[in-house]
């Protein structure tokens, strides 16, 4: 098994676990390769929901140049539902997985093909 296939059964154990929810295996792969190598490096594999900076990248290079979303009010709501839906005191929120129920949230899967 490839390291990026463990990552995507260890960010499926994720979502049965922190979010109470079957992933949709197809769109968690397609999520995963789309991070690149971030998922590798012990730092950006994570998203710090603390920091305005890591919420302000979230918001601009994921949600309107990769999901093609306007900027507004909309995009900071769904950033602190899937926050609070990941669970707030969960300090490690991965990326493939944050970006996975943001994808979901606005149902953009037609995205990943």
């Amino acid at each position: 098994m490839s390291k990026r296939d463990e990552l995507i059964g260890k960010y499926a154990d994720e979502i049965r676990s922190k979010i109470g929810e079957a992933p949709d295996m197809d769109l968690l792969r397609k999520v995963t390769i789309g991070c690149g190598p971030s998922i590798y490096n012990r730092d950006s594999s994570t998203v710090s929901t603390t920091s305005k900076e890591e919420m302000a990248t979230v918001k601009n290079n994921f949600l309107i140049k990769k999901l093609g979303l306007s900027d507004g009010p909309k995009l900071d709501e769904a950033i602190s539902t899937v926050a609070e839906k990941y669970g707030k005191s969960n300090t490690n929120k991965y990326r493939a997985v944050f970006y996975y129920l943001l994808t979901k949230h606005f149902g953009k899967a037609s995205v990943y093909g």
